[in-house]
C-alpha cells in the first residue's frame, strides 16, 4: 500500500474512533437520567439539563478549538478536545452534587464541541475526492456506534458500576491521542495555507454571512431531527412503556446498527446522485416510519420502528461531513463545519427538555412530543436542503482528479 494512502487511511481511523468515543462518552448522560435524578432527589426534567447545557456549551468549544486547529493545526487540536472531553467525562462520576455535575457537563460540552469540526476537516482534506462521500457516511456512524457503545455498557455493567462507575469508563478515549499522534499526518491543506498569508475568521464570515445564516439554521434543523429522535428515546421506552432493561438494551442496539446502515448507504449514494438529493430523500422516508417508531404496540414494533427511523435520520446526517466541509470558506475550515454545526446544537440545545415538559404536560405521555419533533423537522430539512445549494467540486487537499470521479 503506497505511504500516502496508509497514512490517509489512518486519519479516516483516527478521526472515526475519535467521533465514535465522544459520541460513547455523551450518550452516557441518556442512560443515567433517572439514577442522577434520584442521587440528586431531582426530578429527570430537571437533570436533562445536562444535555441542554452540554450542547449549549460545544459551540464555544466549537469556535475555540477550531481557531486553535486553523492557526497551529488540525492533529494537536484534535488531541487536545479528545483528551480534554475524556478527563471531563472522567470527573463527571466523582460531581458531589448537580450543580457540580451540571457544571462538569457544560465543561464537557466545550471540550466535546472541538472534536467534530476539526475530524471531519482533517480527514476531508486529507483522503481523494472520490471518497468523499463513503467517508462522509462512514466518518458520521461513528457517532451511532459510539451509542451503540454505550448501549452495551449500559447493559452489560450499568447495575455493577453505577452511574458513576460508567462516567469514570468514559475517560478510556484518552487513549486514542496516542494513536493521533504516533499514526495521523497533518492536513495538506493546513500545511500549504500555513505557508501563506490568510484573512481573519471575522473577515471571512463576514464575506460569507448569508452561507453562515443558512449553514446554521440548517444545522439547528439536523440537531433537532438526531438529538429529538435520540436523547429521550430511552427514557420513553423505560418510564412509558415500562420495558426491562435487556430489552431497552436490544431496542437500542438494533437502531443504532440502523443509524450505522443508514449513514455509510446514504453518504455512498450521494456521491453518486448529489449530496442535496440525498439528504432530501432520506428526511421526507422518517415521516411513514414515525407511527412505528412513536406508536408501535410491543416491543418489536417499537424496534422495527426505531431500526428505520435512524436509518433515516443517520442517513441525512451521513452526508453532512462531506457537504459542510464543501460548502466551507478554505481559509477557515476547521473553525467553520464546526461552528455552524454547534450553533445550530446550541440553538436545538433545549430540545429534550422541551420533550420532557411537552409529555409532563401530557400527562407524561411521551409520544406525541417524539413523533411531532420527528415529522416537523424532517419536512423542515427537506426544505432547507432541497432549495438550498451544494459544492461537490469543491477541491481540497492535493486533488488533482475531478471530485466526480469515481
Amino acid at each position: 500500500m503506497p505511504e500516502t494512502t496508509r497514512q490517509q487511511r489512518h486519519v479516516v481511523a483516527a478521526c472515526y474512533l475519535g467521533w465514535t468515543l465522544d459520541a460513547f462518552d455523551f450518550f452516557i448522560m441518556v442512560f443515567v437520567f433517572a439514577d442522577v435524578a434520584r442521587e440528586f432527589g431531582t426530578t429527570i426534567t430537571v437533570v436533562t439539563w445536562a444535555i441542554t447545557l452540554t450542547l449549549l456549551m460545544r459551540a464555544l468549544g466549537a469556535f475555540l478549538f477550531g481557531r486553535f486547529a486553523d492557526r497551529f493545526g488540525r492533529r494537536p487540536a484534535l488531541m487536545a478536545s479528545i483528551l480534554g472531553y475524556s478527563i471531563l467525562e472522567f470527573a463527571s462520576g466523582f460531581a458531589p452534587n448537580l450543580t457540580v455535575f451540571l457544571i462538569l457537563r457544560a465543561l464537557f460540552g466545550i471540550a466535546m464541541g472541538g472534536e467534530w469540526g476539526i475530524g471531519a476537516s482533517l480527514t476531508m482534506e486529507s483522503i481523494p475526492a472520490r471518497w468523499r462521500g463513503p467517508v462522509s457516511g462512514m466518518l458520521q456512524a461513528g457517532y451511532p456506534t459510539g451509542y451503540l457503545l454505550a448501549s452495551i455498557l449500559n447493559g452489560l455493567a450499568h447495575e455493577s458500576l453505577g452511574w458513576r462507575g460508567m462516567f469514570m469508563v468514559g475517560a478510556v478515549p484518552a487513549l486514542l491521542v496516542l494513536y493521533i499522534r504516533s499514526s495521523v499526518p497533518e492536513s495538506p491543506d493546513f500545511v500549504r495555507m500555513a505557508q501563506r498569508p490568510r484573512p481573519g475568521v471575522m473577515e471571512t464570515i463576514r464575506a460569507n454571512v448569508g452561507l453562515t445564516i443558512y449553514a446554521v439554521i440548517m444545522m439547528m434543523a439536523f440537531n433537532f431531527f438526531s438529538h429529538g429522535t435520540q436523547d429521550l428515546y430511552p427514557t420513553y421506552l423505560t418510564v412509558q412503556r415500562h420495558l426491562p432493561r435487556p430489552t431497552l438494551t436490544t431496542i437500542v442496539v438494533i437502531y443504532n446498527l440502523g443509524a450505522m446502515i443508514g449513514g455509510v448507504a446514504f453518504g455512498y449514494l450521494s456521491q453518486r446522485i448529489g449530496r442535496r438529493v440525498a439528504i432530501v430523500i432520506a428526511a421526507l422516508l422518517a415521516i411513514p416510519v414515525v407511527w412505528p417508531w412513536a406508536f408501535g404496540g410491543d416491543a418489536v414494533m417499537l424496534g422495527i420502528g426505531a431500526f428505520l427511523m435512524q436509518i433515516c435520520v443517520q442517513g441525512a446526517w451521513g452526508v453532512i461531513p462531506a457537504h459542510l466541509n464543501e460548502l466551507s470558506p478554505p481559509a477557515v475550515r476547521a473553525t467553520f463545519p464546526g461552528v455552524t454545526y454547534q450553533l445550530g446544537n446550541f440553538l436545538a440545545a433545549a430540545n429534550a427538555t422541551i420533550q420532557s415538559s411537552i409529555a409532563d404536560s401530557m400527562g407524561h405521555d411521551f409520544r406525541y412530543a417524539l413523533a411531532g419533533t420527528a415529522c416537523v423537522v424532517a419536512v423542515l430539512i427537506a426544505v432547507l436542503v432541497g432549495f438550498g445549494t451544494e459544492a461537490r467540486e469543491r477541491r481540497m487537499g492535493d486533488e488533482a482528479e475531478p471530485v466526480g470521479a469515481h
